[in-house]
């Protein structure tokens, strides 16, 4: 786990290393911001405030990319896919 601060909130940052890639996860108060490896689908069946970027390796490019999928909890926090990530974490805080 890795503690970042965005605009004065903590998070909590995780980053898996598999055979092939890493999963990464940002957790926020009201929700997270994780990478392709993650299911909205699955966000969705337990009701998690969701939101997915793809195409990213580390935590910084996670808040710069652009927002793939959020699922129906983090949609309705205002959160949709013309977002970036940073603009996500900032509604999930």
């Amino acid at each position: 786990m890795e503690t970042l601060v965005l605009e004065n909130h903590t998070l909590e940052g995780y980053a898996i290393r598999t055979e092939n890639t890493v999963l990464l996860l940002i957790k926020a108060k009201r929700g997270f911001l994780g990478c392709g490896y993650l299911s909205v689908e699955t966000a969705n069946k337990v009701g998690d405030a969701a939101v997915i970027v793809s195409g990213v390796k580390n935590f910084e490019d996670m808040l710069n990319a652009k927002v793939k999928a959020v699922s129906d909890a983090a949609a309705t926090l205002g959160i949709d896919t013309t977002m970036t990530g940073r603009d996500a974490l900032l509604k999930l805080v």
